[in-house]
């Protein structure tokens, strides 16, 4: 069954064919066969010319013929505001059709997407770009600008994920989280952009990952992500659509401090995310800003559910978005980051039995070793290049002085609490500056400290250091 708008759309194509010097976005249903390309034509910063080919049903047809009809005379942001709930309005399809529309969204996002890439929009002193998830947490953010009467510029990141991963699409980058980012923003009258960089994000993060397990490291991900990756190309879209802010979703609070900017623990400590944007330079923080740093998640869903936000309810992104909720050991295995197989060993180098990679192990863990002993083992260390694993028991796992290089103290510091791992408490900690970071020296023994795993130092609950700890 289908609406007048439908047929007229699809059986009466205007926008059909190719435009002259055209940038290009595709997208396709694998589940239905339907596939579309919209290409955009620009002049003097407005879309002169909106044209598509499709092969698709008359659901996709005419979703794509009236997406280029909304598209064409408009800017580059007034275009961004199109979704798939301006183009249900008019064509009024069933719940079943719904997904061909929205594969003529998709494809006119990934050409706005290309168009952005080059953009060059003036600056609006009021406009600020807002990093979304397509989860509670940045859709609240996103509101608040709103509310705050700023011109809010929606932004979502699609990253690589592992294609074998059990649970991909809860993944913050997921095509499915682009989606409900893209949705949220267009709810609120907000244009919104998907920048796919996938490849980026697999060379410069996944496979430093799977280098360090390779090397016998424990590296964090997320810290690397965040402080090498993701907010840099988030400052650099800002850049490029004339926005002098950049808003996330984050826990974490931005303080100027004796001439310095600084990042601060959020108001939650349950919630707390400076932990991961401890790498995050000073430069891009001086232009963030964390509209959920003085508040508590419970305060977040409320403000969303009393908002009547779709992201209300929905849970949690994975830690490790990548993984796609798999076990790491596996993904390890299959892409590559998979360390020698060797022995396992005692402190004085006793073979106690054999492991089938030293990926499989990490300072400080206890289950899974592998071994039977009268008391209970602890990997001690991890030996990648002779394939060794040593265990020995809780006693001899304790350290008092830790390394961290490289590393950067982001203020001067010599008392700080250190936080060793993302879901450790802190200890003080003494710090000696020199050669390419710092040492620690621990006021109390701390078991489990692995080399690749980041070290974040704070004075009172500012960040004033942060470094890989070494082997």
């Amino acid at each position: 069954m289908y609406s007048d708008a439908v047929i007229d759309h699809a059986l009466s194509p205007r926008h059909a064919g190719s435009a002259p010097r055209a940038i290009a976005g595709e997208a396709g249903n694998p589940a239905c066969g339907d596939a579309i390309r919209i290409e955009l034509a620009f002049d003097g910063g407005r879309i002169a010319a909106a044209r598509h080919r499709t092969f698709a049903c008359p659901h996709g047809a005419a979703a794509a013929e009236l997406a280029c009809r909304l598209a064409e005379g408009r800017d580059l942001l007034a275009a961004a505001t199109i979704g798939s709930s301006q183009l249900e309005a008019e064509l009024a399809p069933s719940k079943g059709n719904r997904a061909c529309v929205a594969v003529a969204v998709d494809a006119l996002h990934a050409a706005l997407a290309v168009a952005v890439d080059g953009a060059e929009i003036p600056v609006a002193d009021g406009r600020v770009a807002v990093a979304m998830s397509g989860g509670v947490d940045s859709a609240v953010a996103l509101l608040k600008a709103v509310e705050a009467g700023l011109e809010p510029v929606g932004v979502t990141l699609r990253l690589w994920i592992d294609p074998g991963a059990p649970d991909g699409e809860r993944a913050c980058c997921s095509p499915r989280s682009v989606r409900a980012a893209r949705d949220a923003c267009h709810a609120l009258g907000v244009p919104h952009f998907g920048l796919d960089l996938r490849e980026e994000f697999r060379r410069d993060v996944v496979d430093d990952f799977l280098a360090g397990f390779r090397a016998g490291l424990t590296p964090n991900p997320c810290v690397r992500c965040n402080g090498g990756f993701r907010f840099a190309a988030l400052a650099d879209f800002a850049v490029r659509v004339g926005a002098p802010r950049l808003a996330t979703g984050h826990y974490a609070r931005v303080r100027r401090r004796d001439g310095r900017t600084l990042l601060v623990r959020g108001a939650d400590p349950a919630k707390d995310q400076s932990y991961m944007l401890a790498a995050v330079p000073a430069a891009i923080l001086e232009r963030c800003w964390f509209p959920l740093g003085e508040q508590t998640k419970a305060q977040t869903r409320a403000e969303a559910g009393s908002a009547g936000l779709a992201a209300a309810r929905r849970p949690e992104s994975q830690d490790v978005c990548f993984v796609g909720g798999g076990d790491h050991r596996a993904f390890l295995e299959r892409h590559g980051g998979a360390g020698r197989p060797g022995e396992i060993v005692d402190a004085r180098g006793h073979a106690l039995g054999r492991h089938a990679g030293v990926h499989r192990f990490t300072p400080g863990q206890r289950r899974g070793i592998g071994v039977a002993a009268s008391e209970p083992l602890y990997v001690l260390e991890v030996q990648a290049g002779r394939g060794r694993v040593v265990v020995g028991p809780r006693a001899q796992l304790e350290r008092r002085t830790v390394t961290v290089a490289p590393g950067r103290l982001l203020a001067p510091a010599s008392r700080v609490q250190a936080k060793l791992r993302y879901r450790t408490e802190p200890v003080w900690a003494t710090v000696r500056p020199g050669g390419e970071g710092f040492t620690l020296d621990l006021d109390e023994p701390v078991a489990g400290v692995a080399p690749g795993q980041t070290a974040v130092l704070y004075d009172d609950d500012a960040v004033v250091g942060a470094g890989v700890i070494a082997p």
